[in-house]
């Protein structure tokens, strides 16, 4: 459980100063909803902020170093703001429920003096009542600090005041996230539940012809990023509740255009594949012959039905390869899956104000670029006169589209 209510990101490639949402230096702000849609012209800074997740991500998965070489990111010179000489930051506000206290997390990479990237600093601190000051449960400096043992304690970082147990703390490889290396503890309660939400991250780009593939027999919960594995995620889900499978595909059915019946086949090697009936044939197809739409859909649709979700989902570009009628749908959809709750959280990067026209004004943000060559972002609901609009009935892909704003 949890979600993130802001992010701050400070030089990392056009996003030098960008905050969404409300963060620890940024309390005026309403806290980001769980369904995120930040839109905006090409090159103005959407899929940087998808490689920020990604690279927070692969931080966890490696260390900073490898972390800023994966990809194409090409090292960390590259992705630092251009004519910047201070560390790449991240800060994420952060809370597991509605009653509980907010936790901030703040990382600061930086070159070493060999010129590789390392973690300069890393701390996270929650509040110790509702109102006031927050206390440091995590606080490293190249690799140096502190940390706080179970669910309370912590240090006021300027006056000194601290309770609970504090362990001194010293990492072997400060190219390495603490929070990797304490979270793996069971007596860090509360590092070891913030690396399990980051941890549930997913990133995906779902491509048509990787989902075409044919796949070993071999059940996993979760898609992977192109969906390369939807058989044996179809795999998986029947082998753990046959029955709820099978109401999960006639749901999905009824949303797929021109597709009347989805049923798995079990082969004799125990693979399941699936079967499309598709309106005017009597025979069924299997997956390497449906349509991309067709694939896109379904593979949207049952990542919405995982049935141990993913807490937060980034979704770059859905209306690729998808007939533009069937976005508003699939954006309705999205927003009902997330709810209001702190289950499961969804960002969204598009160009389809038919998506948008789904979404409220608090839902979305618009990304621009400045004279500098730098983004900013601004949520739709804070330009003027569109809630009003809105309230009339006037839809926020239609302003997006007539250029109200962005």
């Amino acid at each position: 459980m949890g979600k993130i209510e802001g992010i701050f990101i400070q030089n990392y490639g056009s996003l030098r100063d960008i905050t969404l949402g409300r963060t620890y230096t940024h309390q005026e702000q309403p806290p980001l909803k769980n369904m995120t849609t930040i839109i905006g012209p090409s090159g103005n800074g959407k899929s940087t902020i998808a490689d920020v997740f990604g690279f927070i991500a692969d931080c966890l998965d490696s260390d900073v170093e490898a972390a800023c070489d994966a990809g194409n990111r090409g090292g960390f010179e590259q992705i630092r703001s251009q004519g910047e000489t201070d560390p790449i930051k991240f800060e994420l506000y952060y809370r597991e429920s509605n009653n509980a206290r907010p936790i901030t997390y703040e990382v600061s990479i930086d070159l070493d003096r060999a010129g590789r990237p390392f973690v300069k600093e890393e701390r996270l601190r929650q509040r110790v009542e509702a109102k006031g000051r927050p206390r440091s449960f995590l606080r490293l400096q190249n690799g140096s600090g502190f940390a706080y043992e179970g669910n309370f304690g912590g240090r006021d970082d300027d006056t000194g005041v601290s309770d609970g147990v504090q362990v001194p703390v010293t990492l072997s490889d400060n190219r390495k996230l603490g929070v990797v290396t304490l979270g793996a503890m069971k007596q860090y309660t509360r590092i070891e539940k913030f690396l399990k939400f980051l941890r549930s991250w997913y990133l995906c780009y779902f491509t048509p012809d990787a989902a075409r593939k044919i796949q070993t027999s071999a059940p996993q919960p979760y898609l992977d990023r192109v969906g390369s594995n939807l058989n044996n995620v179809a795999q998986y889900m029947y082998r753990e509740n046959k029955n709820e499978f099978v109401k999960i595909l006639k749901d999905i059915q009824d949303k797929l255009p021109g597709i009347t019946r989805i049923e798995p086949l079990k082969m004799p090697n125990g693979q399941i594949v699936l079967q499309f009936w598709e309106k005017g044939f009597e025979s069924p197809f299997f997956t390497q012959k449906m349509s991309d739409g067709t694939l896109k859909l379904f593979a949207y649709y049952l990542l919405l039905h995982e049935s141990n979700p993913r807490q937060l989902v980034f979704i770059e570009e859905p209306e690729n390869g998808l007939y533009h009628h069937y976005l508003a749908d699939l954006a309705e959809e999205m927003k009902k899956n997330v709810g209001r709750g702190f289950s499961k959280q969804l960002f969204v990067t598009t160009h389809s104000p038919f998506f948008v026209n789904a979404l409220s004004p608090e839902e979305v943000w618009v990304l621009r670029k400045e004279a500098d060559g730098f983004s900013v972002a601004q949520r739709v609901s804070d330009y003027p006169f569109v809630n009003e609009l809105t309230e009339q009935g006037v839809v926020v892909g239609d302003l997006w589209y007539d250029k109200y704003f962005g």
